[in-house]
């Protein structure tokens, strides 16, 4: 009797542990990108993040959504990708308002200095003008969702097209994860290239590693796609490295150059 008992509150407990592992797998993915939301907001500068990590997500969970269709895999894995790609929309939309400011702002204070009262406005950059030189760098978060929209569009016909060839969907599926699993590589050459983490927030790169860590322990525990594994154990390295960057920038930080000037359209890659 007393084992029967047992058994009762054993699955509601099973349960409960799926339930709250599957609802860590659906919004853990967000929270590393609150505090840097957030101090962004409050310092008004955008250039110490990558908003390359933001095309990233945008890529891979395109990617991993249409591959849903081909092979399905846990849910919570879809509506994560879901949720990142609003996520990433609005990190796209704060950065992109800060940086428009920002400029506008430093060119007024220019023209004013130089006693010039004609304020003139910074150049548009649009995604429709397909300017290799400024993509991903536009002036309007419409030019942004349209990319989003475009790529959307074009490899989800091309996956309705290919959709019953086994090949293409296990390379669509690889690609998702691999492309994923390059989500820090953006900071991390942005910080090598300033020699420092000035702007990034290390509690977001700890969400990272950490979130990473448990992402890839889930997918080796429910037994997902051997792609999800190999690339997410990819990522976790990439986390550390970045912190790695961040111990070392913080021990030797680079000496700054005396009158240095910095350009006022100055982008973080």
């Amino acid at each position: 009797m007393e084992a029967e008992g047992l058994d009762w509150l054993l699955v509601p407990l099973h349960q409960l542990v799926s339930w709250g592992a599957a609802a860590a797998m659906v919004f853990g993915g967000v929270v590393p990108y609150v505090p840097q939301y957030r101090d962004i907001r409050r310092t008004q500068n955008a250039d110490g993040f990558s908003t390359y990590v933001c095309l990233v997500l945008l890529v891979a969970n395109i990617l991993r959504i249409l591959f849903w269709f081909g092979r399905r895999f846990e849910s919570p894995l879809l509506w994560q990708s879901a949720i990142m790609i609003l996520t990433m929309l609005l990190m796209l939309k704060l950065c992109t308002e800060v940086r428009v400011a920002n400029e506008l702002n430093a060119r007024r204070r220019s023209f004013t200095d130089s006693k010039d009262e004609e304020v003139k406005v910074a150049p548009r950059r649009s995604f429709l003008d397909f300017d290799p030189h400024h993509f991903w760098q536009w002036s309007s978060f419409s030019d942004y969702v349209q990319c989003v929209l475009a790529f959307t569009g074009v490899a989800g016909y091309i996956t309705y097209l290919s959709i019953d060839s086994a090949l293409f969907v296990e390379t669509l599926g690889f690609l998702a994860v691999l492309t994923e699993a390059m989500l820090g590589v953006p900071q991390l050459y942005r910080n090598h290239r300033h020699q420092s983490t000035e702007g990034m927030s290390i509690k977001m790169v700890l969400m990272w590693t950490s979130g990473d860590a448990f992402k890839t322990a889930y997918f080796l525990l429910k037994g997902a796609p051997l792609q999800f594994s190999v690339c997410g154990l990819l990522q976790v390295l990439v986390d550390l490295a970045i912190l790695g960057q961040a111990y070392a920038f913080a021990r030797h930080p680079q000496k700054p150059a005396p009158h240095a000037v910095h350009p006022t359209g100055t982008k973080a890659l």
